[in-house]
């Protein structure tokens, strides 16, 4: 049978849990009884009444199925994805393979939704993570002791290496509520904290409640972390310049930082962690540093950062066009050239000096493009004998400007 996609959508995502049909609303049972073709994984299609329909198993991986789907255009096609198609779910991967016309989505409630029904907790005061398919140090920016997280995991051994994490990093009398199976027969949940043995049965799938509880140190909210979460050799820059060179760089949400001259990674991190919408992408010629780099961002939990090896402005040339700028290192007259050229309207760039000829390029930059020009001076108290003075930093030269 053929569908006129210029009446309907040949392409139905249809939410499904594990209570199968029998959580499925009026319009999404008659989508699947009068469907075509029906998609799904193996622990959905397990779960399906006989139907008129072809029934094919979704491959592994994910992406092998996308050519299969869209080759069905023109017949009636339910795809099963897992509660809502657009909460951490399939749909926002499929529809960037398709025109609006061409699809409809109809939800059942998300497995975030189950969870904080299961345990009675507010789903809009819970973080909501999707770790199933992503690096478990992710969860690292969201451990705030009384804070509540939901997170979707993959099977029971993801749940013990959270549970390692989680000592890891100083909190392990977090509770982890474990929740197997939300709205199916299966259902199963149990209660344990991180510290503690785990149970050696969890199946998928599993979301986890956290709790968080410890004495474990929690990354602050605001720009500038301390030095020390950073592993470096020096070349750093310091807290609290970092912090009004991020005030400077005013990261928003969904933008994209060029860190040129990385170092230990620290601007590009805290441009991330801004916003978890956010990319960089940092440039380093030491190699070294740039492996020092990714570790900092791996272990902050931001392991997306992506780090360049190579020599500015040359290893610029492919990289995606960003919206705001850094130069913490190799600042040249070449680089500037080249970035006033390749660069559109509207991008922010910031540049900090320290030596006396950096200083004179970005006065020199300021008089011919505009921008600010800020000079910082630090000073700590510290011991002189017996008494105490004030011990002066290198000033930095900061140029602020919008091309």
């Amino acid at each position: 049978m053929v569908n006129d996609v210029d009446d309907a959508p040949w392409l139905t995502m249809l939410g499904w849990g594990e209570s199968g049909t029998a959580g499925l609303t009026p319009a999404s049972r008659d989508a699947l009884k009068d469907a075509d073709v029906v998609f799904g994984a193996r622990r959905h299609l397990r779960l399906l009444p006989p139907l008129a329909a072809e029934v094919r198993e979704w491959p592994v991986p994910f992406a092998d199925g996308l050519p299969l789907l869209l080759a069905e255009r023109g017949r009636r096609v339910v795809m099963l994805v897992s509660g809502d198609p657009f909460w951490f779910g399939a749909g926002t991967t499929l529809v960037r393979h398709l025109e609006a016309g061409e699809w409809q989505a109809l939800p059942s409630p998300s497995t975030f939704s189950l969870a904080a029904s299961r345990l009675g907790w507010s789903l809009e005061g819970c973080v909501c993570l999707g770790l199933h398919a992503k690096p478990l140090t992710r969860i690292r920016p969201y451990l705030h002791r009384g804070r509540r997280l939901l997170v979707l995991l993959r099977n029971g051994d993801p749940v013990n290496e959270l549970a390692g994490l989680l000592v890891h990093y100083g909190f392990g009398t977090t509770r982890l509520h474990v929740l197997e199976a939300l709205g199916g027969d299966g259902e199963r949940y149990r209660s344990v904290q991180a510290e503690a043995a785990l149970p050696d049965d969890i199946t998928h799938p599993v979301a986890v409640g956290l709790e968080v509880a410890g004495d474990g140190p929690s990354l602050p909210l605001t720009p500038g972390l301390p030095d020390e979460w950073f592993e470096h050799d020096g070349q750093i820059t310091k807290q609290v310049v970092r912090a009004m060179t991020l005030a400077a760089l005013a990261p928003a949400p969904g933008e994209r930082l060029w860190d040129i001259g990385t170092g230990s990674g620290s601007i590009a991190i805290e441009w991330l962690l801004a916003h978890p919408d956010n990319r960089a992408l940092a440039f380093e010629s030491n190699s070294e540093r740039a492996q020092r780099a990714r570790r900092n961002a791996r272990l902050l939990g931001v392991d997306w950062l992506e780090v360049m090896e190579g020599n500015a402005p040359g290893v610029l040339s492919d990289a995606p066009l960003p919206d705001a700028v850094f130069i913490g290192g190799g600042l040249s007259e070449a680089l500037l050239e080249a970035l006033w050229h390749r660069l559109p309207a509207g991008v922010r760039i910031v540049a900090n000096a320290v030596t006396l000829e950096s200083e004179a390029l970005l006065a020199h930059w300021q008089q011919v493009a505009g921008g600010e020009l800020l000079r910082l001076e630090l000073a700590a108290a510290a011991p002189i004998g017996t008494r105490r003075g004030w011990q002066a930093s290198y000033p930095i030269v900061q140029w602020r400007v919008t091309r």
